[in-house]
């Protein structure tokens, strides 16, 4: 996988992340828990993979910001 797809899939976990954590602040709803059940260990690969997307992301930020000649 290319670093662009890993990009865009890191970018469209985040975002389900991001749906869920919106559900929850909302409405009271756990997306993934309702889908995999509640910290079951499927579960929890599911926060975890969103937890590293975020991280990776950042990096990605990184690069988008250099990329159009942002100075410190």
């Amino acid at each position: 996988m290319n670093s662009k797809g890993l990009d865009y899939t890191a970018l469209v976990i985040a975002i389900v992340g991001a749906v869920n954590w919106g559900l929850i602040a909302l409405f009271r709803f756990d997306l993934v828990a309702f889908i995999f059940g509640n910290m079951s260990w499927i579960s929890r690969i599911v926060y975890g993979l969103v937890g590293l997307c975020g991280l990776y992301l950042i990096s990605l930020f990184g690069r988008v910001r250099g990329s159009i000649g942002v100075s410190e």
